[in-house]
């Protein structure tokens, strides 16, 4: 049984769009494993409450690349997919999407800890207590999602679920009351993340402290934050903005839906390792020796640890 009408590229097109889609997502995966590599090999990283929360961060963004090749190819591939089989890969895409700002809000909590309450923090920042914060963002963005499935298994047969259909969250959630609810989910999910980072910001920058270097770093950093924040708020409009450029030229809706993933969706997780994997010394000079293996290898003994 097929649900779904699907419009086709031509064959040259379809083979250049995933060339690029793959090539660029392996590139940002490339950069992000060798990130995560780094993480697990040093111990100072993976002690380290603040660089625990970045590399989660890192892992969503590769979660996210990963599910958006392998949809993106089925598509094209296939066409259609086994509805219990989509339904997955989008929970966990949309999981990972939701985990990025919930960690954004935790890491510029650490570094307002870090900055206004120097003697707590290594108390309240321990390595435990970061994983059990992990584990919240999770739960939190689950609990967003699995409302949505309870009442597609109660309303849909369970034909349904072995049927085919192009692979989108609109596709599966016909209700335009879940709709509603997903908005207005999303949008108090984006408020509250941003008071907690417009707070950690204003209190480092009124800080007594406030003229270290530490504290000036701090403050760029909860900025940088706040920057992917509203990168991470340009996935809630996504679909508005297909539905939008599709009623202006209809013709070229594939087309449209193409590039608006490729700037929305792929371009925004170059951000990420920007941050950490350059911005950060600590981080670079361990960094160097994977990426750019014919440069001398740096000891890490000679990287000092460093406040943010």
């Amino acid at each position: 049984m097929n649900t779904t009408t699907v419009n086709r590229d031509p064959l040259y097109v379809a083979i250049l769009k995933n060339v690029i889609t793959v090539v660029l997502s392996l590139a940002i995966i490339y950069i992000n494993g060798t990130l995560v590599h780094t993480f697990r090999k040093h111990q100072v990283f993976n002690t380290n409450s603040r660089y625990i929360l970045y590399i989660h961060l890192v892992i969503n963004d590769i979660i996210t690349l990963s599910m958006m090749i392998l949809l993106q190819v089925l598509s094209y591939i296939i066409y259609t997919l086994n509805v219990s089989f989509c339904i997955i890969m989008l929970i966990l895409v949309t999981c990972a999407c939701l985990n990025n700002p919930l960690t954004l809000a935790a890491m510029s909590l650490e570094c307002y800890l870090a900055i206004c309450f120097p003697l707590r923090h290594p108390q309240i920042c321990t390595v435990r207590k970061t994983y059990i914060v992990i584990t919240v963002i999770w739960v939190l963005s689950l609990l967003t999602i699995l409302p949505d499935l309870f009442i597609i298994i109660a309303t849909r047969p369970a034909e349904y679920f072995h049927s085919r259909v192009f692979c989108l969250w609109t596709n599966i959630v016909t209700d335009a009351i879940l709709e509603k609810k997903k908005d207005v989910s999303n949008i108090l999910l984006l408020v509250i993340v941003f008071l907690i980072l417009f707070y950690a910001y204003l209190r480092i920058l009124f800080t007594a402290q406030a003229a270290s270097v530490n504290a000036k770093k701090a403050r760029n950093t909860v900025l940088l934050h706040g920057f992917q924040l509203l990168l991470c708020m340009l996935h809630y409009i996504y679909n508005i903005s297909i539905e939008g450029l599709s009623m202006l030229f209809p013709k070229d809706t594939l087309a449209i839906r193409y590039v608006i993933a490729l700037f929305i969706q792929i371009m925004p997780r170059l951000i990420s390792p920007m941050v950490y994997g350059i911005r950060d010394k600590m981080f670079r000079e361990h960094l160097k020796r994977y990426l750019l293996p014919l440069n001398p290898a740096v000891h890490p003994k000679k990287v000092q640890k460093r406040k943010i």
